[in-house]
This record gives structure tokens, C-alpha cells and sequence, in this order.
């Protein structure tokens, strides 16, 4: 499951804007593990426009992109098992080999999202010219001062026959890898499927989920990270009083607009639920 629409202006592992320091809460406890969120306060989802005043937010997710928001636990957007719009003529150019191809050899495209090619990480050598691109990106998470790293699509190997789902898991190890030797956590994306693997073999730390409630499996994430989910929902048939009255949903959750635009855009909707 994928709802928000890929986040624009990051740059195929070659540049990344330079970003801010930012302060952690004082309630994130630090030592030799990745800092955790903390699981109360004020959380918002940012991925089409970052806003905000230094200290308005407790946590945050943000484009790779975008600053950090210094006072909040920072959360960075990587795409990391798709192509991001515009860059797939540079990947058939460097990386040919890591995209998903077709019967007739062309790369496969995720159909709710044309703009984005998706990635074959079956074989060591795929998974290798892959990291050779994302791997800079969640390096530069780390410098520009965020503290986690949330890798999009993970679900590939769910949406895509062709994906090989041991590869997919490998991949996301090497992710994980690379997130901690920076000193990041990382989120597990979506893929309430995996259980306690993502955790326990892939080793992510937290997970950031879309619309858990909407699909009736908060509760295979709470399972497994505990308060440790941001959860994110979009505006749709169901109440905000009920949304936030579903069982199992996260301590931090949030109701956003679909394109996720900024307070003074049309549509932009953003209203969080009570800390449970």
C-alpha cells in the first residue's frame, strides 16, 4: 500500500540539499542504539511541503530534501525500491541493470504512480548498483541532521510478481546497515505482512505507516514496534472521531490531506489524534 505521491527534488544519490541541524527532543534518550521518537507530543507528515516553526512539532517526516525542523525528532523520506520521477532515463543510462524489466524488456512502472520505475533488487550485483545510488541519500539524511530514515516501497515484492521478496528483504538489510553506521533509526514503510521480520532480520526500528486503520492492521505494527509507529491517515469516508477511536491505532496519529500540501494550499487538511 502506497498513498502519498513521491516526494520531488531528490536527486539520483548525486546531490542533496544542504540542510540544518536539528535538536532532539528531551525526552529522546540517546546512548549506543539509535534515538527513538518520542511517542507523545506533536507529529505531522510532510512530504509535499515542509512548514513549521522551530518548536512547533515533537516529530516529523520530511523529504531527504527538505531541513530538518530543529526542536523535533526528524524523520527522513527516501525512496528506496522505486525510481523517483524524472530520474529513470539516468538509471537506464548507470544502473540499467537494477530495474525491474518487463517481458518485452521494458522497465516496469508502478501504475499509480507512472513518474516511478521500480527497482529488481533479486541478485547481490542488483542489489549493489541500487545502494550505489540510495546509500548517499541516507548518508545525507544523517548530515544534514535528521535522525531516522523512513525507506519508501518496501511493499514492491507485495505489489510485483517480478520481485524477488528474499532480495527485497536484503535490500532493505543493506539499508539498515547503512541508516545505522550513520547513527540513524530506520522505519519500516508500510508491509504489515512481514511481522516481526522487518524487525528482527531486516532490523528496522519503528515503522511509519499510511492508513493501518483504513485497512484494519494497526494492530500487526503495534505488535511488533510497540508506541514506536507514526501512523498516518488520509481524509476519507470514516469520521475523525472514529479514526482516532480504532483499536490499536498509534499513540502519534495524524489525519493529512492526500497530497499532503502546506496550510495555506487548498485541501490541506491536518488534525492529530489524542496521545493515547
Amino acid at each position: 500500500m502506497r498513498i502519498v505521491p513521491a516526494a520531488a527534488g531528490l536527486a539520483v544519490g548525486l546531490v542533496l540539499a544542504a540542510c540544518a541541524g536539528c535538536v532532539s527532543p528531551g525526552d529522546v534518550v540517546r546512548g549506543t542504539s539509535p534515538a527513538l521518537p518520542p511517542t507523545s507530543g506533536a507529529f505531522d507528515y510532510q512530504l509535499g511541503a515542509a512548514y513549521g516553526a522551530p518548536g512547533e512539532l515533537d516529530v516529523v517526516v520530511r523529504d531527504a530534501a527538505a531541513d530538518p525542523l530543529e526542536g523535533a525528532y526528524n524523520v527522513c523520506y527516501v525512496n528506496g525500491f522505486q525510481t523517483q520521477p524524472g530520474t529513470l532515463p539516468a538509471w537506464e543510462r548507470h544502473h540499467p541493470e537494477a530495474l525491474l524489466r518487463a517481458d518485452d524488456g521494458a522497465p516496469v512502472v508502478d501504475p499509480d504512480w507512472p513518474d516511478e520505475a521500480v527497482l529488481d533488487p533479486s541478485t547481490p550485483a542488483q542489489r549493489e548498483e541500487i545502494v550505489a545510488v540510495v546509500a548517499p541519500l541516507i548518508d545525507g539524511c544523517a548530515e544534514a541532521g535528521f535522525d531516522a530514515v523512513e525507506i519508501d516501497n518496501l511493499d514492491t515484492f507485495l505489489r510485483f510478481d517480478r520481485v524477488d521478496r528474499a532480495g527485497a528483504l536484503a535490500l532493505a538489510r543493506a539499508y539498515a546497515d547503512r541508516a545505522h553506521t550513520a547513527g540513524l533509526a530506520i522505519a519500516q514503510k508500510n508491509a504489515a505482512e512481514l511481522g516481526a521480520v522487518g524487525r528482527d532480520e531486516v532490523g528496522f526500528d519503528l515503522a511509519v505507516v499510511e492508513e493501518c486503520a483504513a485497512f484494519e492492521e494497526c494492530g500487526a505494527y503495534r505488535a511488533v514496534y510497540g508506541a514506536h509507529v507514526l501512523q498516518v491517515e488520509y481524509d476519507g469516508g470514516r469520521s475523525f472521531d472514529e479514526l482516532c477511536a480504532t483499536p490499536g491505532r498509534a499513540p502519534l496519529t495524524v489525519l493529512r490531506d492526500r497530497l499532503l500540501v502546506g496550510p495555506a494550499a487548498e485541501g490541506y487538511v491536518r488534525l492529530q489524534c489524542p496521545t493515547t
